[in-house]
């Protein structure tokens, strides 16, 4: 793989999920006045923090809704494509007989399915959740500026402004050394305010507290485009190992934490104190809407980000 290290950088966008939660396809449900959904904002503020492409990670089945929601009205405003994440994505030949699953491998996998797309520094974020323009901003900076092969970063957020008031959420708790880059991040499950503080469930079912402040991560990445290297390998050793387990996650942190373990990667996390929004549920969709009308009144936003 040849990398430009002159591009603008590629904002990488995983949006193959499955909605279970929400009962649908929430990666393409308006919640702006003009139609827009998150993903379209998101869209619109790594335009206006220097991004040149996005490259929209979807599934075959959801192909045709998803370019005439959202693709079709990005083309001509920024460099656009799209790449399929299914089970067999990326699986090696030899292994293609033997996987037996419905769903795809995680978001790891997702990001391994870009890597003929993506020449240089990019960005990975979820479809379905609101970041907040100073995010790419930062992130931005941090790829034209900062990112190689031994360098990448994640933006933090405070755990208590990533909850939904509608049901646990999990999200990636981080713990960082004394100049912020990461030591480790782990997976929380069933994430939940209640009246004694905030609770995950662990996995022995028990419940355990979590500071409020707690910086997590939801699975903004700025990586070099030499991971895609390392998470081929890592993904062939896993699917080696769970062939016979068809609900198996290969999460980007899984990957994060081998490098920084085995590799001496360093990640930087970079805080950012914005309000964090999503919907992980379709309760959730009210409190996106009231909150972009907000910031449409402030004038963060226009009425209509496609005017």
């Amino acid at each position: 793989m040849t990398f430009n290290a002159n591009s603008k950088p590629t904002l990488l966008i995983l949006a193959a999920g499955m909605g279970s939660r929400y009962g649908g396809l929430k990666q393409v449900d308006s919640v702006g006045p003009s139609g827009e959904a998150i993903i379209d904002y998101s869209i619109f503020d790594a335009m206006r923090a220097g991004f040149g492409k996005v490259v929209f990670v979807i599934r075959k089945d959801i192909e045709a809704a998803f370019k005439e929601k959202i693709s079709s009205r990005w083309e001509g405003k920024i460099a656009v494509e799209h790449v399929f994440q299914q089970p067999e994505s990326a699986v090696p030949a030899r292994l293609l007989p033997e996987v037996k699953r419905e769903k795809p491998w995680g978001t790891a996998h997702a990001v391994l399915v870009a890597a003929e797309y993506i020449r240089e520094p990019f960005a990975v974020i979820n479809a379905d959740d609101y970041y907040g323009i100073e995010a790419y901003r930062k992130m931005a900076d941090f790829l034209n500026a900062q990112c190689t092969p031994g360098l990448f970063s994640m933006m933090g957020y405070v755990l208590g402004r990533t909850l939904s008031d509608h049901g646990t959420v999990s999200r990636g708790v981080c713990k960082m050394d004394a100049d912020n880059y990461l030591t480790t991040v782990t997976e929380r499950h069933k994430i939940r305010r209640e009246n004694s503080g905030i609770l995950f469930t662990d996995e022995n079912g028990a419940d355990v507290s979590l500071p409020e402040s707690s910086l997590v991560s939801m699975n903004f990445w700025g990586f070099h485009p030499s991971i895609f290297k390392v998470i081929e390998e890592d993904f062939i050793k896993y699917v080696d190992k769970n062939l016979d387990n068809p609900k198996s996650e290969f999460y980007i942190p899984t990957v994060i934490n081998r490098m920084i373990d085995e590799e001496g990667l360093k990640l930087l996390v970079i805080p950012n104190d914005d309000q964090w929004y999503g919907v992980t549920y379709r309760e959730d969709k009210p409190i996106v809407e009231n909150a972009i009308l907000k910031m449409i009144e402030t004038g963060l936003y226009p009425t209509s980000i496609w005017t």
